[in-house]
């Protein structure tokens, strides 16, 4: 993890960031050693917590994957590690611009039904269906929120198809959402167990 706080250089041009991006000062580079097997999921993980914090100090975020040149000198990253992703930080317009509106409406998220999140061989606890109303709200690639749970035998466990370049980065955000909710932690990996404090 890196904060580059003069980043303009980052999402120069419309065909690095579809114009998407303008006046960005601060980023928040997520990435780490390349053997690393979780390493998409611990990025995903570790650059909710930090959303999650900068919302909490009314700053704004977004998650940037594919929009910018992973090659830019601006990002140091060793021979040894990948850059998984950014985060994007700053203050922002009070007001939407024009293309802002036009594109909020157009990605309106729709919110998955909670029934479609999770499976369960028994009735499921109320501090579960509160864990997956909070998953339910997380962030996720194009809002695929790929993730599934399942409550088996009294034990809960996460994972994703693992199909999509972003989904064990979806699957490190879901799981912070749902751990943060219900008290707790998960192993790391696909099918990780939830450990509950």
């Amino acid at each position: 993890m890196d904060i580059i706080e003069d980043a303009r250089d980052a999402f120069n041009g419309f065909r690095k960031s579809y114009g998407m991006f303008s006046n960005v000062r601060t980023i928040i580079t997520l990435a780490g050693k390349t053997n690393d097997p979780h390493l998409k999921e611990k990025a995903g993980h570790y650059g909710e917590l930090l959303v999650l914090e900068a919302t909490e100090l009314n700053l704004g975020t977004c998650w940037v994957g594919g929009t910018f040149e992973k090659k830019n000198p601006i990002f140091k990253v060793a021979d040894d590690e990948t850059l998984v992703c950014v985060l994007t930080i700053g203050n922002v317009n009070e007001e939407n611009t024009f293309k802002e509106s036009i594109i909020y409406k157009l990605t309106l998220r729709k919110i998955k039904p909670l029934k479609d999140l999770y499976v369960s061989d028994a009735e499921t606890p109320n501090w579960f269906i509160k864990g997956m109303e909070a998953v339910q709200k997380a962030p996720s690639a194009i809002n695929r929120l790929p993730v599934k749970f399942e409550y088996k035998n009294g034990v809960v466990s996460a994972s994703t198809p693992d199909t999509m370049v972003y989904d064990l980065i979806d699957l490190g955000i879901a799981k912070v959402h749902f751990s943060l909710t219900v008290g707790g932690h998960f192993e790391l990996g696909n099918k990780g167990k939830f450990i509950k404090e």
